[in-house]
């Protein structure tokens, strides 16, 4: 390894740690969402790291396909901010669309009584809900789950801003395995970090109990939702 691809790698572990961290919406909306949808940590993880994949790969191909067709790194950044905003207005869009039905849920959910007489001189009443008692198991049958294929359009539109710059070099080098390799390091970090914040936060969340603020636990979800896509369209994260 020659040490312009030593100094490279180690650039790209700690540039895609720090953007990771920083970046809310790499594991906000996935932390929200297991503690709402009730996730086991196996499919919480799953989900993660496939729309991590996505999230890297696609700029890793753009990055490829760009330095093939000799695009000038400016114009390689024009469209990963494009890619940008499409990431950030689908993750506003989302999450309102996720709140709006959350709402809706809870709603839905809204505890009431039902007064039921035996005989002549017996009444009592009952208080359920709808919504746990006959409508959860009909939704687990008949409907399919979109939200992680949601998320993961939205992440595969997602950009690796600083991804580009770093693969750049050794691209212009000649160096095809210096460009994968360093692309590799920051895709690796990135997921791992987005793994680690992810089922850490998961864990310390599943402790906590929002009482009666459980029924609207979807509706927070896609208010958690919209505030990253809001992260990153106004602070740039």
């Amino acid at each position: 390894m020659t040490p312009e691809l030593t100094v490279l790698t180690g650039a790209a572990a700690s540039i895609a740690f720090i953007h990771t961290v920083f970046g809310p919406d790499h594991y906000l909306p996935f932390v929200i969402l297991a503690k709402s949808r009730a996730w086991s940590l196996r499919k919480a993880a799953l989900i993660t790291a496939l729309c991590g994949i996505g999230h890297v790969i696609s700029s890793v191909i753009l990055g490829l396909v760009g330095v093939a067709l000799g695009l000038a790194l400016a114009s390689l950044q024009t469209i990963e901010t494009v890619r940008g905003e499409i990431a950030a207005w689908g993750l506003i869009a989302f999450g309102l669309l996720y709140g709006i039905w959350g709402l809706r849920q809870a709603y839905r959910n809204k505890p009431h009584q039902h007064w039921h007489s035996h005989d002549r001189l017996s009444l009592h009443s009952h208080e359920h809900t709808h919504q746990e008692e006959h409508l959860h198991p009909h939704l687990k049958e008949n409907k399919v789950n979109l939200t992680p294929w949601v998320l993961f359009i939205i992440f595969a539109f997602g950009p690796c801003e600083p991804l580009i710059p770093l693969v750049m070099y050794p691209a212009a080098q000649h160096s095809f395995i210096g460009t994968i390799w360093v692309a590799g390091v920051f895709g690796t970090v990135t997921i791992a970090t987005m793994l680690l914040v992810v089922l850490s936060s998961t864990l310390g969340i599943a402790k906590i109990s929002f009482g009666r603020l459980e029924k609207f636990s979807h509706a927070l979800a896609g208010g958690a939702i919209v505030i990253s896509g809001l992260a990153i369209k106004f602070l740039g994260l």
